[in-house]
């Protein structure tokens, strides 16, 4: 249905969550390398739980090698410094939502590179930094299931 992309993520129970997350939905998990953490780490299994066998998770060894091998018909990054609400883009199955590193998000190289959709954002407080990923993962693609029905 949806792609989840995950861009150089750290901190493995994120990505936990993330698999369970996608798991939940039928979205699929890519994983942009370098990684902060190995795959077997046991806080990464913990936070996913079970969920592992139920979720489509590949690991990319760049953002062109996901593009290319994925082909994504839409690509949308999603950064504190978007323009774009995440609430007004008509969603289509098949979309890809790009996620930042937890601790500094997006590069501009990639926020900046050809090809992407605008860039998303979820809206927040003046004063507030930044939304756990996992949370912002699960704002956009429950956002984009629902334009869906759900189905």
């Amino acid at each position: 249905m949806f792609h989840v992309v995950l861009y150089q993520p750290e901190i493995p129970p994120n990505t936990g969550n993330i698999i369970r997350l996608c798991a939940n939905t039928g979205s699929a998990l890519h994983l942009i390398r370098p990684l902060g953490f190995d795959l077997e780490d046991r806080k990464l299994r913990r936070a996913g739980l079970d969920y592992h066998e139920w979720a489509t998770l590949a690991v990319h060894d760049s953002l062109d090698d996901f593009r290319t091998q994925v082909k994504p018909e839409r690509l949308w990054p999603v950064s504190t410094r978007g323009q774009c609400r995440y609430d007004t883009v008509d969603y289509r199955a098949g979309d890809a939502f790009l996620f930042g590193p937890e601790t500094r998000g997006l590069p501009d190289s990639v926020l900046q590179g050809s090809g992407l959709g605008a860039v998303l954002r979820v809206p927040m407080r003046e004063s507030s930094r930044s939304l756990n990923l996992s949370n912002s993962v699960a704002v956009i693609v429950y956002e984009a299931w629902r334009q869906q029905g759900f189905g």
